[in-house]
Formats: structure tokens, C-alpha cells, sequence
């Protein structure tokens, strides 16, 4: 059970953050660097948007395991 809850918990925050966190925050990071081709931008910005996805997915993970950790079987 506390892998199912951690599951839905960490998809969850991956949502959430997919959403409200990793788009305005690449484009945050990224507006503020030098870049001598187009492409450079579009990759950076996709690598903070990933990067972002990930670290909440995993933050969600933790929460999680925490939250389920009272089910105990």
C-alpha cells in the first residue's frame, strides 16, 4: 500500500508542478542568460523544465512514502 500512495502522491506533485512551477521558472532561469543560438535556448529551457518535473516527482515520492509510512502492513 505505501508504494500506491506514494505513486499517486508523486504523480501528484509532478502535475502540480508541471502546471504551476517548471514552465514560468525555465522561462525565469532562461530569460536572464546570454545564448548564441536559438537552439541553446530551447535547450536549456526544456533541460530546467525536465529538471524540474523531476525534483518534484521525487520530492512527491518522499512525501509520500512519508504520509504512507502509518499503513504499515
Amino acid at each position: 500500500m505505501r508504494y500506491v500512495i506514494s505513486m499517486v502522491v508523486a504523480i501528484a506533485f509532478a502535475l502540480i508542478a508541471t502546471i504551476f512551477i517548471s514552465g514560468p521558472l525555465a522561462t525565469w532561469l532562461v530569460s536572464d542568460m546570454t545564448f548564441e543560438s536559438p537552439d541553446d535556448v530551447a535547450n536549456m529551457h526544456a533541460l530546467i523544465f525536465m529538471t524540474g518535473n523531476f525534483v518534484a516527482l521525487i520530492l512527491g515520492w518522499i512525501a509520500g512514502w512519508m504520509l504512507a509510512s502509518r499503513y504499515r502492513d
